[in-house]
């Protein structure tokens, strides 16, 4: 099935599907059609391309692409606690904590008790870690080029400009709510 979307300008110039069209019937067969014919499959396969791709793309930095995201936060916002990183990447406060972990054994963070609250930690991106971002971010950039390489840079900017909606549209069914867009 194609759909013909209308399209409009979000707040961010992005292009999107008027507002007309998303409140319309869509008939998709989910059921018959397969698993083919379903969102939440395509987006789980999906980032399972990206995710291989990152990882072939960076792999001399050993890091995975959560990581990646969690040392880009904290290199934006040094000595962020381990719910504070997790909200920013969509992470709950365990995995944020392993996470934070497995970059400190590496080397690439480095944590320290909250003064505010001993109960809690904080982190902020070393020296080697700072270095092997720069050294990694044109790779990470290319797997984001290539996982979007198929679609015309018109598509390209419709296909994130609907990411972005369905994500703030359903955020609070994650399992961990990621801070407004």
């Amino acid at each position: 099935m194609t759909e013909t979307y209308r399209l409009a300008s979000d707040k961010t110039g992005q292009e999107r599907p008027d507002s007309a069209d998303r409140n319309s019937d869509i008939d998709i067969d989910m059921i018959g059609g397969g698993v083919w014919s379903r969102p939440g499959f395509l987006i789980r396969r999906l980032h399972q391309i990206h995710y291989a791709m990152f990882l072939e793309e960076c792999k001399e930095g050993g890091i995975t692409p959560v990581q990646y995201g969690v040392l880009t936060v904290l290199a934006r916002e040094p000595w962020l606690d381990q719910t504070a990183i997790g909200y920013e990447v969509g992470l709950d406060r365990t995995t944020a904590a392993d996470v934070i972990k497995r970059l400190e054994e590496k080397g690439l963070v480095e944590r320290r008790v909250n003064r505010l609250d001993r109960r809690s930690r904080q982190a902020a991106v070393t020296k080697k870690g700072l270095s092997m971002m720069g050294e990694l971010q044109e790779s990470m950039a290319r797997s984001q080029r290539r996982l979007l390489q198929p679609l015309s840079a018109r598509d390209q900017k419709i296909f994130m400009s609907l990411l972005l909606e369905l994500v703030e549209a359903n955020n609070q069914y994650g399992r961990a709510a990621l801070k407004a867009l």
